[in-house]
């Protein structure tokens, strides 16, 4: 009885950034537990294709910048007329700028906000209408970030994005749990992806990050599996609004 709660059979996810890092880790482990994937990316995914594939499970393959709202639209229309309905999405995709807050500019202002909380916003209300369109409710996961609840350093637009993306989470859970929709969001600490290959090259910085983090070690994509499909599964119909923090300690310092 406890598995089939965590269970995904028969589901459709959509997954936003998904072609490699977290959102490929996130996409493989909702196929593992039985959901089909619609990938949203702006190159190709193929190895996490392959990888849903290979797990018995299908993949649609969907294109798009999400820097621009204008193909929100499509998008739902695609990914619904797939399957015909869609009950979990994921809204992964990110960017990042880094800069000395004195110097940011304008451009990497908006690139930032227009892709980590914009498109977050509207992607989430798009699937909200067609939950409620279908009936049974459906699950919005966002992903926070630590920088949600810290400033961080040379990333003002990164930081601000992912301070909304929290209270939005919030917000739609107060407006949307009686819809049978869960909003929540998982906050991964330091992991190992390319927007912190940077962080990891320079040893000051890497012994640094290292020395706070109680787990002694950087978080890898596979530690965002089980609670993606907890937040995705019957498991947590009564969780609204809350941000599962996976960070190896970091914040508990």
């Amino acid at each position: 009885m406890v598995l089939e709660q965590f269970s995904l059979q028969g589901k459709v996810a959509m997954v936003t950034g998904c072609n490699t890092g977290l959102g490929q880790a996130m996409a493989l482990a909702l196929a593992q537990a039985g959901a089909d994937v619609i990938g949203v990316n702006r190159s190709a995914p193929e190895a996490t294709q392959q990888q849903v594939q290979a797990a018995g499970r299908g993949f649609l393959d969907l294109r798009a910048d999400l820097g621009d709202t204008g193909c929100i639209s499509a998008l739902m229309r695609d990914a619904v007329a797939w399957r015909g309905r869609l009950d979990i999405l994921v809204n992964n995709a990110g960017i990042i700028r880094r800069a000395d807050a004195i110097e940011f500019s304008e451009r990497d202002w908006d690139d930032v906000i227009d892709v980590n909380l914009k498109s977050v916003f509207f992607l989430a209300q798009a699937a909200a209408r067609q939950f409620i369109a279908q009936g049974g409710g459906g699950k919005i996961i966002n992903v926070a970030s630590m920088l949600s609840y810290q400033g961080g350093v040379r990333v003002p637009s990164y930081t601000a994005a992912k301070s909304g993306v929290l209270g939005l989470t919030k917000l739609m859970a107060n407006e949307w749990a009686a819809k049978r929709i869960n909003v929540n969001a998982i906050a991964p600490g330091y992991m190992e992806t390319n927007n912190t290959a940077a962080l990891r090259a320079d040893e000051q910085r890497n012994t640094a990050i290292l020395d706070r983090i109680p787990a002694g070690r950087w978080g890898v994509p596979d530690d965002l599996a089980g609670p993606v499909v907890f937040l995705a599964s019957a498991a947590s119909d009564y969780v609204h609004g809350s941000s599962l923090v996976v960070d190896g300690g970091w914040l508990a310092r």
